[in-house]
C-alpha cells in the first residue's frame, strides 16, 4: 500500500474530532490500517493516527515490537491497532516527558501525561483489546489518541521554556529522526 502524506500542524483536518469506526473487518478498514502502518514505518514513527493522513476515523496504530530509532532509549511498545479507543487514568500521577510528532516536524516539547492508564478499544476484526500501560507505552497511547480529538501535543505543553527545535535541543540526534 502507498505511503501517505502526513498532515502538518495548521491543517484544519488535524483539529477535528474523528468519527467512530462503525464497521469492522471491511476492505476499507484493512486498507486504512495498511496505509497507516506503511506510512508510520517509512517515517520511523512511534505511532500514527488516521487523522494524520487525512482520514476522519478513530483508528490509531502504535508500537513495533522493536526499538524505535526516534526514541532509542525508550522501552519497546507492543505493535497495536486500536479502533474507537478510550483511556482511563489509573491514579492522579502524571509524568513529564519529551515528545515529538510527525505532524509537528522539527520540534519537541515536554508534555505531562498520565503515568498509568487503562486503554480499551477494538482490533480490526471488532474484538476487544484492553490493556494497562505505564511510562512510555502510556505516553504513546495518549499522544496518538489525542489526535482523534483534534489535540496536538504543543496544546498540552505547560512550560514553553522546554519546547523548541529538535536540532537545538538535541544536537546529537540524527537529523533524519528529528520529528
Amino acid at each position: 500500500m502507498p505511503v501517505r502524506e502526513i498532515l502538518k500542524m495548521g491543517d484544519p483536518r488535524l483539529l477535528r474530532v474523528a468519527q467512530r469506526v462503525e464497521a469492522f473487518d471491511t476492505p476499507e478498514l484493512h486498507a486504512l490500517i495498511r496505509d497507516l502502518h506503511d506510512t508510520m514505518v517509512a517515517a520511523h514513527g512511534a505511532g500514527l493516527a488516521a487523522p494524520q493522513i487525512g482520514v476522519d476515523q478513530r483508528v490509531v496504530i502504535f508500537g513495533s515490537d522493536a526499538p524505535n530509532p526516534r526514541y532509542p532509549d525508550a522501552p519497546v511498545v507492543p505493535k497495536t491497532i486500536l479502533c474507537n479507543p478510550t483511556i482511563e487514568p489509573l491514579g492522579p500521577e502524571e509524568e513529564e516527558g519529551w515528545e515529538g510528532c510527525l505532524s509537528v516536524p522539527g520540534l519537541r516539547g515536554v508534555v505531562p501525561r498520565w503515568r498509568r492508564i487503562r486503554y480499551r478499544g477494538y482490533d480490526p476484526l471488532g474484538r476487544v483489546i484492553e490493556r494497562v500501560a505505564e511510562g512510555f507505552h502510556a505516553r504513546v497511547v495518549q499522544h496518538e489518541c489525542d489526535h482523534l480529538d483534534g489535540v496536538l501535543y504543543p496544546m498540552r505543553v505547560r512550560d514553553f521554556r522546554r519546547f523548541g527545535y529538535t536540532e537545538v535541543l538535541f544536537p546529537n540526534l540524527d537529523p533524519g529522526e528529528d520529528d
